[in-house]
């Protein structure tokens, strides 16, 4: 039996107890639900931080822990599935559920209910916090600190325009693996303002293209396109904004940018990743 090893928490010596019966391990286990407590933390492959990461957990989001070690926690990230391991030191619980997520591309973490105060910290979109008392403007963590309550949105309000959101996220830097404004990768964008907008979206490109959407047409003129469309090559994925431009985090220019799909897809097909494999559309 082949399983994707980016979404199996399954190691020789241990594997979650839900592939029990499918897989041959020394012990099985259900773990232990703890969350992120580090605006944001890279998942590596191994536990090491000179190991390759595949993508970041963010502030608030609950992983299940399969074991612990010198520490290194193994991990599954709920939101998506993705298994890898994280520093011990980035999980925690505050004994509070969330109760908002935030809403703004970034926002500061003061010590009081003051914009003048120095900020401690930041939180990026889609954070997870839970909010006991406000002031003013100013909303109080159960994890300590204060922010801006207006960056904040109820766990279920979702943005009506996901491209809108990625536009929000214009020349961000390129950065593998990563899932916020301080660097952010293709798939890490489609996902993160998909979830912004309450669609539930896998991290990698291949996965996003088996998975979301329904097929498109890729006529050889590229008619045919509109806002919202995901367009795929092996390896690469970016968003539409209208019939023909498009807007993508792409290591051409190590940013996130906006550009023809025609200038696009000729650059991209010479290329590793070759031609267009799919199109899809979301709704």
């Amino acid at each position: 039996m082949s399983f994707d090893r980016r979404l199996t928490p399954f190691r020789a010596d241990l594997a979650d107890e839900r592939l029990r019966g499918q897989v041959e391990a020394e012990r099985f286990t259900t773990g232990t639900v703890k969350r992120v407590i580090a605006t944001f933390a890279d998942l590596h492959r191994h536990p090491s931080r000179e190991a390759p990461v595949d993508t970041q957990a963010i502030f608030g989001e609950a992983v299940t822990v399969y074991d612990e070690h010198e520490g290194w926690a193994w991990v599954q990230l709920r939101e998506d599935g993705y298994v890898g391991y994280l520093p011990s030191t980035v999980l925690g619980w505050s004994g509070a559920e969330p109760t908002h997520k935030v809403g703004a591309v970034r926002t500061f973490i003061y010590p009081g209910p003051s914009l003048k105060l120095p900020h401690e910290s930041y939180l990026t979109l889609n954070s997870k916090v839970a909010v006991v008392e406000t002031q003013g403007d100013y909303a109080r963590l159960a994890t300590g600190g204060w922010v801006y309550a207006p960056h904040l949105t109820v766990l279920d309000a979702y943005e009506a325009d996901y491209v809108g959101m990625a536009e929000r996220f214009l020349h961000t830097p390129y950065l593998w693996g990563g899932k916020t404004s301080l660097g952010i990768d293709c798939s890490g964008l489609a996902q993160t303002v998909l979830a912004a907008a309450g669609i539930r979206a896998p991290r990698d490109s291949d996965m996003q293209e088996r998975e979301l959407g329904t097929p498109v047409e890729v006529k050889s003129d590229l008619s045919g396109l509109r806002r919202g469309d995901l367009v795929f090559w092996k390896g690469h994925v970016g968003l539409m904004m209208d019939e023909t431009r498009f807007i993508h985090a792409t290591g051409h220019s190590m940013t996130v940018m906006i550009e023809p799909i025609a200038v696009a897809e000729e650059r991209i097909r010479r290329t590793s990743y070759g031609p267009i494999t799919a199109i899809k559309r979301i709704r």
